[in-house]
């Protein structure tokens, strides 16, 4: 199947079509926007347990059906800025530093804003975890996956990201103080659903046979 990468959308490709995308030497879409679609995995996930609790949780359920939505949106946004990126370093001449660092930064940014929206999900997800429907434990265990994947995953890319920017000098860093103050965030946050990935896991082991 032969596909432009303009026409690779998690909006008009089936699940199917995009994986093959995912797969193919372009860059776009590639790990951050793979880290997006974990995200929208967590947020289905997340609105599943809700609808099926007894509790009050219609917020939360608009709260995790918004996140399902933005979530692809940063997979497309991402997989734009990447494709961006590699088209920066395609240019020749005198132009080609600057369309680098504007690349660089641009997806350093897409990066973050994935980070930071995954950052907001824990709460509702640490919730879910603690008052979640106990037959659903299971699926709240690969919500938390999908949630780390995706924090990780945007941590890594950011971290490429500012590298390539460190050659432009402390200027770049001293107007976007945001972007490095998010890989601490983003460490944080990979420990905090680390410790929920554990809380959830005691819940799932088999006992040992006495």
């Amino acid at each position: 199947m032969n596909m432009a990468r303009d026409d690779v959308s998690t909006n008009t490709l089936t699940v199917d079509e995009w994986m093959h995308a995912l797969a193919q030497p372009t860059g776009a879409p590639g790990g951050g926007a793979a880290a997006g679609v974990m995200l929208s995995i967590a947020g289905g996930l997340m609105a599943m347990v809700a609808g099926y609790s007894e509790a009050e949780t219609a917020e939360l359920e608009a709260r995790v059906s918004q996140l399902n939505s933005d979530a692809l949106r940063l997979a497309e946004d991402d997989a734009r800025a990447s494709r961006d990126f590699g088209a920066a370093f395609r240019e020749e001449g005198a132009e080609r530093e600057e369309a680098i660092l504007a690349a660089s930064l641009k997806a350093a940014e897409s990066s973050a804003d994935l980070g930071h929206r995954a950052l907001s999900a824990i709460p509702d997800l640490e919730w879910l975890a603690a008052n979640g429907k106990p037959a659903l434990i299971a699926d709240v265990a690969v919500a938390v996956a999908a949630l780390r994947a995706t924090v990780s995953g945007a941590r890594a890319n950011l971290s490429f990201d500012l590298r390539a920017l460190h050659g432009a000098g402390d200027e770049v860093r001293r107007e976007h103080p945001d972007l490095w103050s998010a890989i601490d965030d983003l460490a944080t946050a990979r420990s905090r659903l680390d410790a929920l990935a554990n809380q959830v896991e005691a819940r799932l082991s088999i006992s040992p046979q006495s």
